[in-house]
């Protein structure tokens, strides 16, 4: 899989629209979820784009430190294709995505990210810990993690 960094403005019309479609598909359609995908925040992120090719394989956002949480840096909106899924890839653009809120915010820089709470074991392996506070976002079970 080959991975590129992105700000929004760096973005091509063909790449935001995988993304979206991407989002979608997973989010959306996948889990039966009617919510606001569009929520004003892409502008602020950096964006990871993990390509098949020239297919959207995998993808999040990044947020520098206080952007989303206060006090930490984020990622948000990760999403793998179900074509692409079992093949570690998700697992790849979250690895890359701590690597570069490590690079453009320093090493060490704590992360907290609103994970499906189904997912708490996937997050747990890459180094996340729960904090506990389970909440429903969209209809779903979260819990706030920290690395």
């Amino acid at each position: 899989m080959e991975i590129e960094f992105k700000s929004f403005a760096q973005l091509t019309n063909e790449e935001l629209y995988a993304v979206m479609r991407l989002r979608s598909e997973v989010f959306v359609v996948e889990q039966n979820c009617a919510y606001l995908d569009l929520d004003d925040c892409d502008q602020k992120a950096v964006h990871l784009l993990g390509f098949i090719g020239t297919e959207l394989a995998a993808c999040t956002r990044i947020f520098a430190p206080g952007t989303y949480f206060d006090g930490y840096a984020s990622i948000g909106r990760i999403a793998t294709s179900p074509k692409f899924r079992g093949l570690g890839y998700g697992k790849r653009i979250v690895t890359e995505s701590l690597m570069k809120i490590s690079e453009l915010y320093g090493s060490g820089c704590p992360v907290k990210i609103g994970a499906q709470a189904y997912l708490t074991r996937f997050y747990k392996s890459l180094g996340f810990t729960s904090t506990q506070e389970e909440y429903i976002e969209d209809g779903i079970p979260h819990v706030y993690m920290i690395l």
